[in-house]
């Protein structure tokens, strides 16, 4: 990409749309603290706290917020983030070095030992899922692992390989809130899967987004994406459309099963509906006008999109 703008400027595209976990270009020497940081991808990460927060608040209706357990809940869950992160990126030093926003990172700008970073992995992964299993629960311990399974062992080194990544990286994505679930006594029952199954639609889109945005720096550094050779845009528009629809039909499932009843129920499912159909509208004018910055709104747009279906959802969820 030729623009250089400050992250999240309007007139040109946000860095974040460049890389989900993107980060402010450090200087030549952040510092330890600073580089831990990017390793683990802690701004990343904070969205999985707050999807598996959601989980867990949604579980707790009817008998209490257990504060403790939450806490709980949390940590493990942040520290088997952040361990994947950390092997996420040992895995990848030699495609960040390739391009110019991550080849300052700690890994390929050879600041940071790979044995140091593969130690914090380890210990990290390992304490989170261990301290779930200890402090909260089997299954939350279980889906904690599951999770680091397969964004380190399956995702990230079919990034390479399939364009089929996008769907797989999904599934790590959209666990989070069933850890927090299953954590506060829930069982994998309906409500456990709508918000997997939540998580994993909204993910779609977003990433098609960013994957158009960034398709440059991805191909050559020789990532597999759906946007490889789209260079009007009209596939990944399509994609986009395609999986906001089903975003747009979710809310009818919590709304059938009776989760969410009454008229908070019907302002759920209204501001679901529409929140689905505007993102579709969004991707299908990018598909008819194959502007950058039509493609950015839509981007942008999928930011907006989780936290105003997540406050709905706990709005009207019983």
């Amino acid at each position: 990409m030729n623009e250089q703008v400050p992250a999240e400027t309007p007139p040109a595209v946000p860095e974040a749309a460049c890389e989900a976990e993107a980060v402010p270009i450090p200087e030549p020497d952040p510092g330890l603290r600073r580089d831990l940081m990017v390793l683990t991808k802690m701004r990343l990460n904070v969205f999985v706290l707050i999807t598996t927060f959601f989980g867990f608040l949604l579980a707790s209706r009817g008998h209490g917020l257990d504060l403790v357990m939450l806490a709980h809940t949390l940590v493990g869950t942040a520290a088997a983030a952040f361990g994947s992160a950390a092997f996420n990126q040992l895995m990848e030093v030699d495609l960040d070095a390739r391009m110019k926003r991550t080849a300052n990172r700690p890994l390929p700008s050879r600041r940071m030992d790979p044995l140091f970073a593969f130690a914090v992995g380890w210990i990290l992964s390992a304490a989170g899922i261990i301290h779930l299993a200890v402090m909260v629960g089997l299954w939350p311990a279980v889906l904690a692992a599951v999770t680091v399974a397969v964004y380190v062992f399956i995702y990230t080194p079919l990034k390479r390989i399939s364009s089929s990544n996008t769907i797989v990286g999904a599934i790590p994505g959209a666990i989070p809130p069933m850890i927090g679930w299953t954590a506060a006594g829930g069982a994998f029952d309906g409500g456990a899967w709508f918000l997997f199954s939540l998580l994993a639609l909204w993910q779609l889109p977003h990433f098609v987004a960013i994957n158009w945005l960034c398709r440059e720096e991805y191909e050559s550094a020789g990532y597999k994406m759906w946007s490889d050779g789209d260079l009007s845009g009209r596939r990944s528009g399509l994609l986009a459309a395609i999986f906001a629809l089903f975003l747009a039909a979710l809310p009818l499932w919590p709304w059938f099963a009776g989760w969410t009843p009454g008229w908070q129920g019907h302002v759920a499912l209204g501001g679901g509906v529409l929140a689905g159909l505007l993102m579709a509208a969004l991707a299908g004018r990018f598909m008819r006008d194959g502007q950058r910055a039509s493609f950015r709104r839509l981007f942008l747009f999928t930011l907006l999109y989780l936290p105003l279906e997540l406050g709905l959802l706990a709005f009207a969820w019983t």
